[in-house]
């Protein structure tokens, strides 16, 4: 489990095909401390290290991953959002993110407002219904509140969150660009009212 309040920023330094993706990233954290089978969200994705060094540590990406995440971020030289796994005790200063991405959405607007930046994603429609103005989203790892929510002529969602300069400043977010896709986790308690519901109406 994860709280969606980035703690690094880490960048891709090697990436080599094992049958699984073996993806290394170089981090300000102290690799030390970290164990091997720990899990870190980096940029939204629950990852297992397996591997670590100095400054970096290494995970394995599996193809289900790949197909449900956004493909730019598994590239040398991508910068990740990255934060160490919850502990009891820890505070949970944005919402209960559990690093399985839902959808991959495209940034459709990156607009200044005032001294933040309002940033509009759009989403496809299998996401649409957990999307809520006031809602949390987990969006490449960050914990989020909607603020506004639209549905798309396709069916999907188009929605905007704020970006204040301290969230601009400590994650990838401050160098985002129209069509730049990011990784979307929807609330999980949406996830689950959303599959009773399912089962209730079938």
């Amino acid at each position: 489990m994860f709280t969606g309040i980035i703690t690094d920023i880490g960048t891709v330094v090697a990436v080599e095909q094992r049958g699984d993706l073996r993806v290394t990233i170089a981090t300000a954290y102290d690799t030390a401390g970290i164990a091997l089978g720990a899990s870190i969200a980096c940029s939204g994705v629950c990852l297992t290290v397996v591997d670590k060094e100095v400054g970096s540590f290494a995970v394995d990406v599996s193809g289900e991953t790949l197909r449900h995440s956004a493909a730019a971020q598994w590239t040398v030289g991508a910068r990740l959002n990255l934060e160490r796994a919850l502990k009891v005790g820890d505070e949970l200063g944005g919402h209960i993110v559990t690093g399985h991405v839902d959808a991959v959405g495209h940034v459709a607007g990156v607009d200044r407002e005032g001294g933040s930046t309002k940033l509009t994603v759009v989403a496809p429609a299998a996401v649409a219904p957990y999307i809520a103005a006031k809602g949390s989203v987990g969006l490449s790892g960050v914990s989020l509140t909607v603020n506004g929510v639209a549905t798309a002529p396709d069916g999907g969602v188009r929605f905007d969150l704020n970006i204040i300069p301290h969230t601009a400043e400590w994650t990838t977010f401050g160098g985002l660009e129209v069509g730049d896709a990011v990784n979307i986790e929807i609330d999980v308690l949406a996830r689950y009212l959303g599959r009773m519901r399912e089962v209730l109406t079938s």
